[in-house]
């Protein structure tokens, strides 16, 4: 059974699960299921659950924490709330996330933790390929700041619409499930880096018309940034090239769905956001990648949107100058 078709099969069961028992029946098929999903030493199945309410509780946590002998990361809280939950975050409350860190302050370590909570490792490492460049040391127009570094793909200022549309059915060139989340706005609305990384992948292609890939600096999280504009759909961008945390990478489109370049085959405008988890080389391209929902992430990264400014080019630039501890040289 293939990464994609799993995805499919467990977020039915959620979705059916209405009741407290079939919750939590539910939870048990998954855990149950994530021993043989980490055979050959790396991780192959995620589903990223992680409500925005999690995150923001999570991260208020780190913060308020940050730079005392009881730091706590966030990525810690989200992986026991994982474990407590099973994955499934329908029924999340800020009580569980006070309780944890309660555990913590009363004697108990993340280390005991952990070997008291089963899947704590496995939500660890999935949630921390999913979130971990999102959070530490960082400047901000020449001052340094600890917190929330990722961003928004959509710059501040621009409105968009979006729900809910990761798996729906798509069916251009072949029947497929849709492995990203649409962003709806007007054509020219600045795309924002949300993480700091590299040019991977830049150009045409078929599906997502003009696009870029930009890969994490530690090779887990491939962003893929889909239908920009005709015509004039990036920044000064190469591949191999290296962006910051909310540069502006490009421009709202509705490109697409042809095999002829810069062709508009798109009905409405919109980004297609997509986030990929890479736990192995092999993972990139294939079966076996996996692509995660980013609809609570993007509704979480809405508290961090960068403002733009038009230069004389016609070109947009970041109103603040980000620079991030970690960046390579």
């Amino acid at each position: 059974m293939n990464g994609k078709i799993r995805r499919k099969i467990v977020s039915g069961v959620i979705t059916a699960a209405l009741t407290l028992t079939a919750i939590a029946a539910a939870s048990l098929v998954k855990t149950a299921e994530l021993d043989s999903l980490r055979t050959g030493g790396y991780i192959k199945w995620v589903d990223f659950g992680v409500t925005a309410a999690a995150m923001s509780d999570a991260l208020a946590v780190d913060i308020s924490t940050y730079g005392t002998e009881n730091h706590i990361s966030w990525l810690d809280i989200l992986a026991y709330l994982g474990a407590k939950y099973g994955g499934n975050f329908s029924h999340y409350r800020k009580s569980d996330t006070d309780k944890f860190v309660k555990l913590l302050g009363s004697g108990e370590s993340t280390d005991s933790l952990s070997v008291k909570m089963k899947y704590f490792s496995y939500y660890r490492e999935a949630y921390g390929a999913a979130l971990c460049g999102f959070v530490g040391d960082f400047y901000r127009d020449g001052e340094k700041l600890y917190g929330l570094r990722a961003f928004s793909p959509i710059a501040d200022g621009y409105y968009y619409q979006h729900y809910d549309d990761f798996g729906a059915a798509r069916s251009f060139g072949y029947r497929r499930e849709h492995l990203g989340h649409d962003m709806m706005g007007q054509i020219g609305t600045p795309i924002i880096a949300v993480e700091s990384g590299y040019v991977e992948a830049i150009g045409w292609n078929r599906y997502g018309g003009w696009r870029i890939g930009i890969r994490s600096f530690d090779n887990k999280r491939y962003y893929y940034y889909a239908h920009l504009r005709k015509d004039h759909p990036y920044a000064d961008l190469s591949e191999g090239d290296i962006v910051t945390a909310g540069d502006v990478i490009g421009y709202l489109g509705m490109t697409g769905y042809s095999d002829k370049e810069n062709v508009n085959n798109i009905n409405i405008p919109h980004l297609h956001f997509g986030l990929q988890l890479i736990f192995d080389a092999s993972q990139k391209d294939g079966n076996g990648e996996i692509w995660i929902d980013v609809y609570e992430l993007t509704k979480f990264l809405y508290r961090n949107r960068m403002a733009v400014t038009k230069c004389d080019n016609g070109e947009y630039r970041p109103k603040s100058q980000i620079v991030i501890y970690d960046m390579p040289d």
